[in-house]
């Protein structure tokens, strides 16, 4: 079967390396968390990951904690613009305004808005409003301000409505950031609620990825993924040459 330009981008995409590595992806009733020091790049991670889905023929509901949302709504025209730079992409991307519909930006405050509002206008977005969607990104939650209560809601609401949750956590501890299995100091009274963890660290001019946790599993592994400095969308490294 002759595959169309979208579905081809879909299936080259480097998160399917992603998803193979996590045993099949991250799966619905399940949190993922991206960590990393502030600025590393994880919003521009989620926004690629959201891109993906939507680009799938999925909905997303893409929550901040952040002061203002211009710059989120700016993250997805910029990781579209670079896609469509791909070879034969550019027509098949002209439905962007068709597929951003299928994405909503929803703005809190966490110190004004407790999970529990936060989840019920999430539901309320998804059942009563009738937007079906099957992944949900939260952007800036400070994991240090938040108990692992709040992760544990978050958790139940994805199990009852089949959601995947993806997170980023900033870290803010001084060195070091990580004990020696390679869990964040600052993550370790999420862990329970947490089924994949990943890391983002600096090496060199790249920000590379390495799981630490895989569906509850302690599972240390590079991903052989980094994050372009140009573009901000996640690539494959390139492996080694045999010598």
């Amino acid at each position: 079967m002759t595959l169309t330009v979208k579905e081809e981008l879909i299936r080259r995409s480097p998160l399917r390396v992603l998803e193979k590595s996590i045993s099949g992806g991250l799966g619905r009733g399940n949190i993922g968390v991206l960590a990393s020091r502030k600025g590393v790049g994880k919003t521009a991670c989620l926004v690629h990951i959201a891109a993906d889905k939507l680009l799938q023929g999925q909905h997303v509901l893409h929550v901040s904690y952040a002061s203002r949302v211009d710059h989120i709504v700016t993250w997805y025209e910029d990781i579209f613009k670079e896609i469509a730079k791909a070879p034969k992409m550019r027509a098949a991307l002209d439905e962007f305004d068709e597929l951003i519909r299928h994405r909503v930006i929803m703005n809190f405050k966490q110190d004004g808005a407790r999970t529990e509002q936060v989840l019920r206008s999430l539901e309320a977005m998804i059942v009563h409003g009738n937007f079906r969607a099957e992944t949900v990104i939260v952007d800036g939650l400070d994991f240090v301000q938040a108990g692992p209560d709040d992760l544990l809601k978050f958790k139940e609401f994805a199990g009852r409505l089949g959601l995947e949750v993806w997170f980023s956590a900033s870290l803010k501890k001084e060195d070091p950031l990580f004990d020696d299995r390679g869990i964040p100091y600052e993550l370790a009274a999420h862990l329970g609620a947490i089924d994949v963890l990943i890391s983002l660290q600096h090496h060199g001019d790249h920000v590379h990825f390495a799981l630490v946790q895989d569906h509850g599993r302690l599972a240390p592994k590079d991903l052989r993924l980094k994050l372009d400095p140009t573009t901000l969308l996640i690539a494959k490294e390139a492996r080694p040459k045999a010598r």
